[in-house]
């Protein structure tokens, strides 16, 4: 499995996990709440920051009939889906001042197109990858023109079947391009616990020889710090600099403490999974001392026989070890020994 490099970043099984805070609609339509936003994510651990483009006619239609009106029992029911967009997109014209304001602060800017249009403007901007939203994961073409771009592409399979996966990935690798992250997400939102089925994380990295991480649309932090114990290299959590911001994704995102203390636990969390290792550390070995061996247990005279009331297995280890019990009862003792003497094969006939 090869590695990925995000600007200087590299992202593998060997690397500090990747920590994206998403901004997308948490900004409540004001810049300076947007740079307030990465400021906070920056101060708080994130890697990147990640922003969406588009805008309401480049994704949708400005129509109310039955099927662009919003009636699945999620938290923008009630609205079309063109006047959720109105609210949640962010102005493309802030965008390049965003990224070099992230920039500035050691972060990583990149965004998720939704038509060529958004691929040709982000281009301009150079970004240094390309993440692809669930929703968008069947749209070939789109895929393929992001492929092409020769970016790292970060893909979400929160709509996909395994088929899906499989088609965008031959979209990639049709244009050449092999950098490729998967990324296991439940597109619900907030997504229930239970549906997040995170086993799948290491499963999409087997299954596809592909880097894998979480895209995270559960309640608070335990999902993501559960991903990167298993195998998640890349985590991908909704960020917002206030709640009382409102706006679409608020009630599902992290602020600075909480994403603070993700970050945390993550970083905490790879220290915890270290490596595959039979050998003892210094502090282990030194430990060892506690552990049990074989002491004599009471006063003995020479010519004693060893028996279970004169020698017994106990703390410390500073006698023979206790699998040489059985073989030292009913031997003699060479001299008189003092209780808590360590058994040695010298004190033995």
């Amino acid at each position: 499995m090869h590695k990925i490099y995000i600007g200087s970043k590299e992202i593998s099984q060997e690397a500090p996990v990747f920590i994206i805070a998403e901004l997308s609609a948490n900004h409540g339509g004001k810049i300076e709440i947007a740079k307030e936003s990465i400021k906070a994510a920056a101060q708080a651990g994130a890697d990147a920051i990640k922003l969406q483009t588009y805008t309401a006619d480049t994704i949708t239609l400005n129509c109310d009939n039955e099927y662009f009106q919003i009636k699945q029992d999620t938290l923008w029911d009630g609205q079309t889906l063109y006047s959720l967009y109105e609210e949640a997109y962010m102005p493309w014209e802030w965008q390049k001042e965003l990224k070099e304001y992230a920039e500035s602060l050691g972060l990583l800017c990149f965004s998720s197109p939704f038509d060529k249009s958004a691929v040709d403007f982000l281009e301009g901007l150079d970004v240094p990858a390309y993440k692809i939203a669930s929703f968008e994961i069947t749209d070939i073409p789109l895929i393929e023109y992001v492929a092409s771009k020769g970016k790292p592409v970060i893909i979400s399979t929160g709509i996909a079947t395994k088929e899906d996966i499989k088609e965008a990935l031959e979209a990639c690798h049709r244009m050449g391009n092999h950098d490729i992250i998967l990324l296991k997400c439940t597109s619900a939102y907030p997504a229930p616990l239970e549906e997040a089925n995170l086993l799948t994380i290491s499963d999409l990295s087997k299954e596809f020889d592909l880097i894998a991480g979480f895209s995270d649309h559960t309640l608070g932090i335990t999902a993501p710090i559960t991903a990167v114990a298993l195998g998640a290299k890349v985590i991908e959590k909704h960020f917002i600099l206030d709640r009382d911001i409102g706006g679409p994704d608020a009630s599902f995102s992290l602020d600075k403490e909480q994403f603070s203390q993700m970050v945390k636990a993550v970083r905490e969390a790879e220290k915890l999974l270290g490596k595959v290792s039979y050998e003892l550390s210094d502090k282990s070995k030194k430990s060892r001392e506690f552990s049990r061996s074989l002491f004599i247990a009471e006063d003995v005279q020479a010519g004693d026989i060893l028996n279970e009331n004169n020698v017994r297995s106990v703390r410390p280890a500073f006698g023979m070890p206790p699998k040489e019990y059985k073989k030292v009862l009913g031997k003699r003792f060479k001299e008189a020994y003092t209780k808590g003497t360590p058994l040695s094969w010298e004190l033995i006939q």
